[in-house]
């Protein structure tokens, strides 16, 4: 209900007793005043009629709502993550500018000739042989394991030579060939094992030694680079005798280490 209403009821209730007062005059016949009446009446209808029209029209200010405010949520807090740990960058050695390039004198020692039992390097040749003597016994029943083979080999092929080929004596022949092979090839893998650990155990320092001497033997001739001629003669055609250091090599090393008994017999 708008704030007119009660005015506008209030002015309707007027002008019905106006009719009122309107009908009984003109039963009286007293049509002047009642022609008064008349007009008045429709002058209040109509000011009453304006004003609920403009009460109605008018836009009614309502009085603001406050717009609720959402409370705030808290904030996840994100898990800590692990710092990742940079790999460490190579530090890069900065090239020398225009650094000056040194004399080389190059050299060439033959380590195949340290293993010649005449002109060889003593203490090498002498650990060499006393290894192979410790397993003689197991190279000589190699050996004998070999020459088997190589007999039955012939037999079968004589054999299958024959006018009439015996097949049966021939599949014999054939089954005791795979099984010497077989333990032919068991034994030689187990020996190569046991002299291939003996050797390092033998000779592998005897070779160290022979290497530390070769840096020191070359750096008293001011040589800047040695190449070992065994691994380097299918490339070269043409050498000078005077920077093969082999012999020279050699001489000195047994110079300071003589033997002292007779050599090693294999």
């Amino acid at each position: 209900m708008t704030r007119h209403q009660p005015a506008f009821f209030l002015l309707v209730l007027m002008c019905v007793v106006w009719l009122c007062n309107l009908v009984e005059r003109i039963r009286e016949r007293d049509l002047g005043e009642a022609m008064r009446r008349l007009i008045f009446a429709a002058f209040i209808l109509i000011a009453t009629i304006a004003l609920t029209v403009d009460g109605q029209t008018r836009p009614q200010t309502a009085a603001p709502r406050p717009t609720p405010t959402p409370l705030p949520r808290p904030a996840a807090t994100p898990l800590p993550r692990p710092a990742a740990t940079p790999a460490p960058r190579p530090t890069a050695t900065p090239a020398a500018i225009n650094a000056p390039v040194p004399e080389s004198r190059i050299a060439l020692i033959d380590t195949a000739m340290f293993g010649d039992e005449k002109n060889g390097i003593f203490r090498y040749v002498d650990a060499a042989k006393s290894v192979q003597a410790e397993f003689k016994a197991r190279t000589d029943e190699l050996q004998n394991l070999q020459n088997r083979l190589n007999a039955l080999a012939n037999e079968i092929q004589a054999l299958s030579k024959a006018p009439v080929p015996d097949q049966k004596t021939i599949q014999v022949r054939q089954q005791q060939g795979e099984n010497l092979q077989l333990e032919w090839n068991t034994k030689k893998d187990r020996l190569d094992e046991d002299l291939s650990k003996r050797y390092q155990q033998v000779v592998a320092p005897i070779s160290k030694q022979i290497g530390l001497a070769i840096d020191q033997f070359v750096r008293q001739r001011g040589v800047t680079m040695t190449l070992d001629l065994s691994k380097l003669l299918p490339a070269i055609l043409t050498v000078a005798p005077a920077i093969d250091l082999t012999q020279a090599f050699i001489a000195d090393l047994n110079s300071k280490n003589p033997r002292t008994g007779p050599p090693a017999r294999p």
